[in-house]
């Protein structure tokens, strides 16, 4: 799936910061915890607690936050569809790298184990 140019530089130009609450209020109204949010996020990236916080702090943007990331070897086990598009379809390694977070994200907040989740 191809993106326009325009809408993926306004997408990652956004901050993390700007997201991250909207993350932590659809787990937690599922009955998920910032602590398993935080564990997803890790999984994905590479970051700790502290590297969250900071870039939190740092108001970084998604293309930021995603090039300071190690991202997890088996980040291309996540598939299915997020936003009406399948995340194993994404062209744009950027928008692809966001997309499985937010997928993540809904997993978790769908109540599936962190072990699916993690793909271990």
């Amino acid at each position: 799936m191809k993106t326009d140019e325009k809408t993926l530089q306004r997408v990652y130009r956004m901050p993390f910061a700007a997201v991250y609450p909207h993350y932590v209020t659809k787990v937690e109204k599922k009955g998920r915890t910032k602590a398993e949010l935080h564990q997803v996020i890790a999984w994905l990236t590479g970051f700790s607690d502290a590297d969250i916080a900071r870039h939190l702090a740092d108001e970084t943007s998604f293309e930021g936050f995603f090039a300071d990331a190690r991202l997890n070897p088996n980040a291309s086990l996540i598939t299915g569809v997020i936003c009406g598009v399948r995340v194993e379809e994404i062209e744009e390694p950027l928008m692809q790298r966001l997309r499985y977070l937010d997928k993540l994200v809904d997993e978790l907040a769908r109540g599936k184990a962190m072990e699916k989740i993690l793909r271990s």
